[in-house]
């Protein structure tokens, strides 16, 4: 056996053991590989999601729809208060809940302030006033005339209310 023979011999070896480690070197590189291009893919789809929800939000509702749907709504609530049987009144119920769903889910909120609550010039406009003596109840809801329409970030139709006022006499 000559000198390079033997030193060929181990060599080989040494070089298939390196191979080998190389080979799976290679195997998770290629694994980590593909698992950064999952979660690249996954976090573009999160950021486009974001960015079209955002979209959205800016954009706001479906104005002309929701106006249209706010209408139809006060025409159905008017039903119910003239329904000349429980089961009119009922169905007319039916059809304004379904009504203001569709309204909310165009992006619509119809504003309802409760008698008592703070009078609100962003979103109530005071149609009447009338007295009252105690200090806790200026500038109140007296009375709800009419409901009013808002959508993300402004009101479209102030809710109209009688607002209590303070006299000193």
């Amino acid at each position: 056996m000559s000198t390079d023979e033997a030193v060929d011999g181990p060599a080989d070896g040494a070089e298939t053991a390196a191979g080998a480690a190389d080979d799976r070197l290679a195997e998770r590189i290629e694994d980590l590989a593909r698992v950064l291009a999952r979660q690249a893919g996954t976090v573009e789809r999160l950021a486009d999601a974001e960015q079209a929800r955002a979209t959205r939000d800016r954009l706001g509702a479906d104005l002309p729809l929701v106006v249209d749907l706010f209408a139809l709504l006060g025409d159905v609530t008017a039903c119910v208060r003239t329904a000349e049987s429980d089961r009119e009144r009922e169905a007319f119920e039916a059809v304004a809940g379904r009504v203001e769903r569709l309204l909310v889910g165009r992006g619509g909120t119809v504003v309802q302030p409760r008698t008592g609550e703070a009078f609100d010039a962003a979103t109530m406009e005071a149609s009447d006033t009338v007295d009252t003596a105690e200090p806790d109840e200026d500038r109140t809801v007296a009375e709800v005339i009419a409901p009013g329409l808002g959508v993300p970030g402004r009101s479209v139709r102030p809710a109209r209310v009688v607002v209590r006022v303070l006299r000193s006499r």
